[in-house]
């Protein structure tokens, strides 16, 4: 990927419309990475994005602690855009505020609108990419076949159903993210990736496999699902390398944390966490 410093006006023009795949991924405090759907996500000048607040998740606070972000912008014609950038600011008024209002998606919503707004200097961001859909899919049929060879044995399940059917979808969307010895988390697509089981996701390494093949053993990972109905779930496990199963080659993720990251109600299902009673109000 080659890294420039400024979007061209492709890139601008390409961001502004609502109805795209916007991800965002951060650093929390113990340096692990996250990744979150902000599909307001746009380019303000050729060397400033803009991220919209309408719900308060993790990310917003993350990229206040740690300035460091990494984006993805794929629109519905399949263009990817991907790079890097800094947390500098935040605004509760002002000509982008107004501007994310107009837009149809906040103007008429009933609940709620863009209330903040995140302003990011731009660091590093690739060119315009078209998804390799031939090895995606030739990555996803090899992965269906090799993943029965590749289960993990040890310990209970720690996907439910629905995360666990979402991954195994052909049509769902799957994004990988680790934070780079810069300190910068990268974004690659992985949408090849499937559950092995309830505890293990694995991936074909034909489709961004000079990539993939970057993430060092033992990493920490996230992995975002989503599918176009706005369904998503977000992972992170431990990156184990590649092994062969079926003769075919895998990425191996062993998962150890999940996270509900859909709106109105964001939170961490594994490993549960403990109800508590509601004492004030």
């Amino acid at each position: 990927m080659r890294d420039q410093h400024a979007f061209d006006s492709e890139a601008m023009a390409a961001f502004k419309p609502a109805e795209k795949i916007g991800l965002v991924a951060t650093v929390n405090p113990q340096g692990l990475p996250h990744i979150s759907l902000i599909t307001s996500t746009r380019a303000a000048t050729p060397t400033q994005l803009v991220c919209g607040e309408f719900c308060k998740g993790l990310s917003k606070s993350y990229m206040q602690q740690n300035h460091r972000v990494g984006f993805l912008i794929m629109t519905m014609d399949r263009k990817l855009w991907r790079g890097t950038a800094s947390w500098t600011h935040l605004r509760k008024e002002g000509p982008e505020y107004e501007q994310f209002n107009e837009l149809p998606m906040f103007r008429y919503n009933a609940y709620f609108g863009i209330n903040t707004v995140h302003y990011l200097d731009l660091v590093t961001t690739s060119a315009r990419q078209a998804l390799p859909m031939g090895s995606i899919m030739r990555g996803a049929l090899m992965t269906r076949v090799a993943k029965g060879g590749a289960v993990n044995k040890k310990g209970a399940a720690v996907l439910k159903p629905f995360a666990e059917a979402l991954f195994n979808r052909m049509d769902a969307l799957k994004f990988i993210a680790y934070v780079e010895a810069d300190g910068y988390p990268v974004i690659v697509p992985v949408i090849q990736c499937q559950a092995a089981d309830g505890k293990r996701l694995v991936f074909s390494m034909s489709a961004y496999g000079d990539e993939l093949t970057q993430i060092p053993e033992d990493t920490t990972v996230a992995v975002f699902g989503l599918t176009m109905a706005m369904e998503d779930v977000l992972i992170r496990g431990c990156f184990k390398g590649t092994r062969r199963s079926r003769a075919i080659q895998l990425g191996v993720v062993d998962i150890d944390w999940v996270y509900n990251s859909m709106p109105p109600c964001h939170g961490q299902i594994y490993p549960p966490v403990p109800l508590t009673p509601i004492v004030e109000f």
